[in-house]
C-alpha cells in the first residue's frame, strides 16, 4: 500500500512539475515573441513606415519641430500620440490554433500592412547602465492582419516568422487593424493656417461676380491696417470687426480630405465658378490660397435631379493652395469669408426687437 501510495505521489509531482514547466516555457516564450511586436521606449521612436497591398506607403518621421508624413507634410499630433500608445500597450493573446493558422496566412498574404519601426538605440548597452553610440536603427518589423472573427483581437505576424500571433490593445475592446494605415491621409493634419495678428501682411476675399463684397485688407504701419475694394476704393471699416477677423486665424482646420471623389466629379467641382476666393499673405510672403465651391444635399432618393437640390448651408468644397480638395464647416469657415459691407462703420446689425405684448402672446404649457 505505502509503495502504491508513494508512486502516485510521484507520478502527482511528476506531472505537476511538467506542467509548470510547460506553462512557464509557454509564458516565456510568449513573451519574448511579444517583445517583437511592443515597444516599451516610445521615446526612443524616430520613424515609423507603413505599406499595403494597395500600394499605400506611408513614413511618419520625427523631427524637432514635430512628426511629418512622407517628409512633405504635418502629421496630427493626436495621432502620433495614439500610435506609439498602441506599440506601448501592444499585447499577446495567444498563438493563432493549428487549426485555422494556414488560412490565417493566407488571408494575411493577401490583406496586410508591413510595419517597421526605428528607434534611437546604443551599440553598445552594458546591463542596461551603460549606453554608448546611439544610433537610428530598424528594430521591428511585423505584418498587421485583419480582425478575429469575435472583433476583439488582430492577427499579426513577425517578419520571417512562420507563426502568427492575436494579439490586443491593453485596456482597450475592439481591433487595432485600422491604427495602422498606409494611406497618408489618415495621418495629414488637417490644419490650413496658423497666424497671430502681427504675421499677416494681407487678407484678401474676392467674391465672386461681386466687387461690392470683395475686398483686400493690407498693413499700413505697425498694428494698422486700411481696407479698399478690390478697384482700389477705400473702405471706412470698424476696427473692432477687423481685429476680431485677424486674430480668428490662428488655429484654421478642415474638416476632411475628399481623396474618394471620382476625379471626374473633383475637376468639375474645382472647374465650375468659385464662391470665394480668399488669399492670404504673410510678412515672409507665403500665401495660402483657398477657393470655395458650392455642396449641394443629395436628393437622389428623392428623385431630384442635380441642379435642384439645396445647397448645403453646413459645408462648403474647398480648394487648398490648389491641391487638396477637402470639405470645410461654416462654423470655422463663417467668420473667415464675411463680404466688405460687414466690416463697413456705416454697417449696423439689426437686431430683433421682442416687446413685452408679444411675450404675452406666447402660449404657456
Amino acid at each position: 500500500m505505502k509503495h502504491r501510495l508513494t508512486i502516485i505521489v510521484i507520478a502527482v509531482i511528476i506531472i505537476l512539475g511538467g506542467f509548470l514547466f510547460w506553462n512557464n516555457h509557454y509564458l516565456t516564450t510568449l513573451r519574448g515573441d511579444a517583445a517583437d511586436f511592443t515597444v516599451r521606449d516610445t521615446a526612443s521612436v524616430t520613424k515609423m513606415f507603413f505599406a499595403d497591398k494597395n500600394a499605400n506607403t506611408t513614413l511618419l518621421c520625427r523631427t524637432e519641430h514635430g512628426w511629418t508624413v512622407n517628409n512633405k507634410y504635418d502629421a496630427q499630433q493626436t495621432l502620433i500620440n495614439e500610435i506609439l500608445y498602441t506599440l506601448d500597450h501592444l499585447r499577446i493573446r495567444m498563438p493563432v490554433s493549428l487549426a485555422s493558422h494556414d488560412n490565417v496566412i493566407t488571408r494575411m498574404a493577401s490583406t496586410n500592412t508591413k510595419v517597421e519601426i526605428y528607434q534611437n538605440v546604443p551599440a553598445i548597452n552594458l546591463f542596461n547602465r551603460i549606453r554608448l553610440f546611439y544610433r537610428e536603427k530598424k528594430t521591428k518589423t511585423f505584418y498587421i492582419g485583419d480582425v478575429t472573427q469575435d472583433n476583439n483581437g488582430t492577427y499579426v505576424l513577425k517578419e520571417g516568422a512562420d507563426k502568427a500571433y492575436i494579439v490586443y490593445l491593453h485596456g482597450f475592446r475592439g481591433f487595432i487593424s485600422s491604427r495602422f494605415s498606409a494611406n497618408q491621409e489618415d495621418w495629414r493634419s488637417h490644419k490650413i493656417m496658423s497666424y497671430n495678428m502681427d504675421d499677416i501682411a494681407s487678407y484678401e476675399l474676392e467674391v465672386n461676380n461681386n466687387t461690392e463684397r470683395s475686398f483686400i485688407l493690407s498693413e499700413n504701419g505697425r498694428n494698422s491696417f486700411k481696407m479698399n475694394h478690390l478697384n482700389g476704393n477705400e473702405i471706412a471699416f470698424d476696427t473692432l470687426r477687423v481685429l476680431n477677423l485677424l486674430t480668428s486665424l490662428n488655429d484654421i482646420r478642415f474638416e476632411a480630405f475628399l481623396s474618394d471623389v471620382a476625379e471626374a466629379r473633383r475637376d468639375s467641382i474645382i472647374n465650375s465658378p468659385f464662391l470665394e476666393k480668399l488669399t492670404i499673405t504673410d510678412k515672409s510672403g507665403k500665401v495660402t490660397e483657398i477657393k470655395t465651391f458650392r455642396v449641394k444635399i443629395n436628393a437622389d432618393a428623392f428623385g431630384y435631379i442635380e441642379e435642384s437640390w439645396d445647397d448645403d448651408p453646413d459645408h462648403k468644397y474647398a480648394l487648398i493652395n490648389g491641391k487638396d480638395f477637402v470639405l470645410i464647416q461654416d462654423f470655422v469657415f463663417g467668420k473667415l469669408l464675411k463680404p466688405a459691407t460687414y466690416y463697413m462703420k456705416s454697417n449696423v446689425e439689426q437686431t430683433k426687437v421682442i416687446y413685452y405684448k408679444e411675450l404675452e402672446e406666447i402660449p404657456s404649457r
